[in-house]
């Protein structure tokens, strides 16, 4: 198990800035609501295997993010029995954290973009 500024990406042991990974999961966890609603443990477990590794989240990560996506409409929660009994809780995407997500999305190419540019030269200068 890595810290959470560690990831393993294709057998190698990556660093990466708290504050470079920060504003991107809102993003990919509003992504995963739409597809279908999604209880905490699905959330952790699919933003790793969709990033193969690379982003692996504990509960003290993602339960504070939730609130907040929730807090400012983007999301709602509702309780579910499961079909062992067991009571949990899903996310669910609104429609002003649809616009959103597109939003960011558009925001996060643009940006990837033009970061990509600078790194490898390609701009006008």
């Amino acid at each position: 198990m890595y810290s959470n500024n560690m990831y393993y990406i294709k057998g190698v042991i990556l660093m990466v800035n708290k504050e470079l990974i920060k504003g991107c999961i809102p993003l990919m966890i509003l992504h995963l609501f739409k597809e279908y609603d999604l209880y905490g443990y699905q959330i952790i477990k699919n933003l790793e295997l969709l990033s193969n590794g690379a982003f692996v989240f504990k509960d003290g990560t993602l339960y504070p993010i939730l609130h907040s996506l929730e807090k400012e409409g983007y999301i709602t929660s509702y309780w579910q029995e499961s079909t062992t009994g067991r009571k949990r809780k899903y996310y669910h995407i609104t429609e002003c954290g649809l616009e959103k997500s597109d939003e960011r999305f558009k925001e996060w190419q643009y940006f990837t973009e033009s970061v990509n540019l600078v790194l490898q030269g390609g701009g006008d200068i």
